[in-house]
């Protein structure tokens, strides 16, 4: 490639940096460039001055050898004294190729630089084209690979847009009924009428009326903590370009929202840990063991057993449906026996549908609704169940029957213990109480071989 293609690509580099920087300007909400698209911004200018930068130089190189071409035309071997530049033909090169490649033209070899271009010139001399065009092959240019120009290119670390770890969030606990955990307390109590009072018809007048005693018991929570922590150098805090403990921190508090949720969902009641309603005594028991061909109409039976024995106990209709992804993406998959879609988007004007998919196709929380009911996914939800370890449960409740009472997550960065190794140890934890026996009726969870039903 010739000087001039090298500048007529550089502009045309340079030209797409100016684009970028227009469009990072444009999308500056207020005219203010976010962190980010600071970021980037610094970039493309830096790129867009080195490519000025290159075009200059190169363009003063191509002025330099065309003053100099016609003293090389008349001094090169067997030139004649009256060459002028309508004797040189358009593809001869100029006298400012440069000769990096020592494997065609050496000092020792029988093949002249100077003189092919001559001979191109004059005579166009197929073998001395032959040898320059080679020779331009041969030419190594500096690239980005270490030890042949690499090093001045450093990479480039966008570490404002660091990628964070994925994990589940914590859908279901933001669902139930969650209060301030009151302070000073390991234990936290609610009185439970467990047997009511009665009334019944007067036999006549003047007489006893209907007197029963009601019973009254309590239910306990205990106040459980989730904590995590993260030890890091000083010098990693210092001397990072970033708030490295900012990262670690953020993360910490990912997964500690991560956990309560799983604890909320299928906590054993062990070891400090709260009794999921996935281990409750007492909930609604429905199971499901549809088939691939049965599996759609059955499992909307399922659902529907759910919602009556809430009905029948409770006496309160549930408020929310509660499944793993897999599960409503199993549920999308399936048709009628008219191979229409059981769940179909609501805003084609549904018809008689079982189910809704709603106005976005959300990985986790408020995904559409299913038996009347708002479907909410959540990835926390198990499944390892069942006898096969396959299986995982479907939710059906009445949301605000489960309380739940939570702290002020706490975060702290800590040199104490750790100077003499010039340490940090980043600690994230809280407290929290989870209560679901106030209405175990309250809670239907479908179980069943039906639920190991997954797409390919």
């Amino acid at each position: 490639m010739d000087k001039r293609s090298v500048i007529a690509d550089l502009r045309a580099r340079f030209d797409d940096e100016k684009r970028a920087l227009d469009r990072i300007l444009s999308g500056a909400k207020g005219g203010n460039l976010t962190t980010g698209q600071r970021s980037l911004f610094d970039q493309h200018e830096q790129e867009a001055i080195a490519f000025k930068e290159r075009i200059e130089e190169l363009e003063g190189q191509v002025r330099a050898d065309e003053d100099a071409a016609p003293m090389a035309l008349r001094y090169a071997p067997g030139a004649s004294a009256n060459s002028t530049n309508s004797q040189r033909n358009s593809n001869m090169p100029t006298a400012s190729a440069r000769v990096t490649e020592p494997s065609t033209y050496t000092r020792e070899g029988r093949n002249s630089y100077f003189l092919d271009l001559a001979r191109v010139a004059q005579t166009g001399d197929r073998d001395a084209r032959q040898r320059l065009e080679r020779n331009d092959a041969e030419q190594r240019a500096l690239s980005t690979t270490n030890g042949a120009g690499g090093e001045f290119v450093p990479p480039l670390w966008l570490t404002e847009e660091y990628v964070k770890y994925a994990r589940p969030h914590r859908v279901f606990a933001d669902l139930v009924n969650t209060n301030p955990l009151p302070a000073g307390t390991d234990v936290i109590s609610i009185p439970k009428v467990s047997g009511g009072t009665a009334t019944a018809v007067q036999g006549t007048q003047n007489t006893a009326i209907q007197n029963t005693d009601m019973q009254t018991t309590s239910i306990a929570s205990s106040v459980f903590t989730v904590a995590g922590g993260q030890t890091i150098s000083l010098q990693m805090l210092e001397q990072s370009p970033i708030r490295t403990d900012e990262v670690i921190l953020s993360d910490l508090a990912a997964d500690y929202a991560r956990q309560l949720d799983s604890l909320y969902l299928s906590g054993d009641g062990t070891s400090g840990k709260p009794t999921g309603i996935l281990n409750l005594a007492g909930t609604n028991s429905v199971a499901w063991t549809g088939t691939a061909l049965t599996g759609a109409t059955s499992l909307y039976t399922a659902v529907a057993s759910a919602i009556s024995k809430i009905w029948s106990t409770r006496f309160a209709a549930p408020t929310a449906i509660v499944m793993h992804p897999r599960r409503f993406a199993w549920m999308l998959a399936q048709v009628d026996s008219s191979n229409r879609p059981i769940i179909v988007p609501a805003q084609g004007g549904a018809f008689n549908a079982p189910g809704l998919l709603g106005p976005s196709l959300n990985a986790e929380g408020p995904v559409g609704t299913f038996a009347g009911l708002p479907v909410y996914l959540d990835a926390n939800i198990p499944t390892n169940l069942g006898a096969g370890t396959d299986q995982d449960r479907i939710i059906v409740l009445k949301a605000d029957d489960v309380y739940a009472f939570e702290g002020n997550i706490r975060a702290d960065a800590l040199p104490q213990t750790y100077a003499n190794t010039l340490s940090l140890f980043l600690r994230v934890y809280n407290y929290a109480s989870f209560q679901s026996a106030r209405y175990p009726s309250s809670i239907s969870v479908i179980s069943g071989t039906g639920l190991n039903q997954v797409l390919a």
